[in-house]
């Protein structure tokens, strides 16, 4: 039989991870020695702070990023093939949502793999809970495009779609690029269009601010590299 793959979700900012993972999560995790990262120092500091039940030299680590061609997917299976149970950690918050892990999802399934979600923080859930937007109904987009009209383009498609569908709108963007797209939001948008900036989530300085576009003009705040997600709805 092939061992169970866990989706194990980290923390998505610095701070106590007894705060965003329950204790049983943290035990289960603790079990584990055999897990497919995207950065394995990085994955280890994480596992450091959770007394593993095995040493961090005698656990293995497999990588899994943006760089992993396609055709190499199949190899990181072989510890699961091989009966082992194994964690998917994404480098901060949920595996296979804005994460390179939903394809080696898919190959499990495939495979007849149990696959199990643990409990843990996702920025997108998270903001969506307190932004006060439609919750019923909302779509992801991850990062819009980097070059000036086509983001343009975008944010005014994402603006009509969600007035059409009653739709709220999520996306990203690296941090250092958070300030030109807050910029062009504020530019782009509708004045009644209602924009929501949730910042470092989980976090002691979280804040989560949703207000018109027409209000965001008044008092544009500075998130220049600052961990921030973006929610709209027209």
């Amino acid at each position: 039989m092939p061992g169970k793959l866990y989706l194990i979700p980290t923390p998505i900012s610095t701070g106590s991870t007894a705060w965003v993972l329950p204790a049983a999560v943290q035990l289960q995790i603790a079990e584990l020695s055999y897990f497919i990262v995207e950065h394995p120092k990085t994955a280890r500091q994480f596992l450091k702070q959770l007394n593993c039940n095995h040493s961090l030299q005698a656990i293995t680590m497999l990588t899994l990023n943006e760089h992993t061609q396609k055709q190499d997917l199949p190899l990181l299976l072989d510890p699961l093939l091989a009966g082992h149970a194994v964690g998917l950690m994404s480098e901060a918050g949920c595996p296979g949502i804005a994460d390179p892990g939903a394809e080696l999802v898919k190959l499990a399934h495939q495979h007849d793999i149990t696959v199990t979600p643990l409990v843990g923080p996702s920025s997108v859930v998270l903001a969506l809970m307190a932004s006060g937007l439609n919750g019923q109904c909302f779509a992801f987009h991850g990062y819009l495009p980097v070059e000036s009209t086509a983001r343009a383009n975008k944010i005014i498609e994402l603006e009509k779609n969600s007035i059409r569908l009653k739709q709220t709108q999520i996306f990203i963007e690296a941090p250092y690029r958070n300030q030109k797209l807050l910029e062009q939001l504020i530019k782009t948008c509708r004045n009644e269009t209602r924009l929501c900036i949730a910042i470092q989530l989980t976090a002691l300085d979280e804040q989560v601010i949703t207000r018109p576009i027409k209000k965001w003009r008044t008092a544009l705040p500075d998130i220049h590299k600052i961990q921030a997600i973006f929610l709209l709805q027209g």
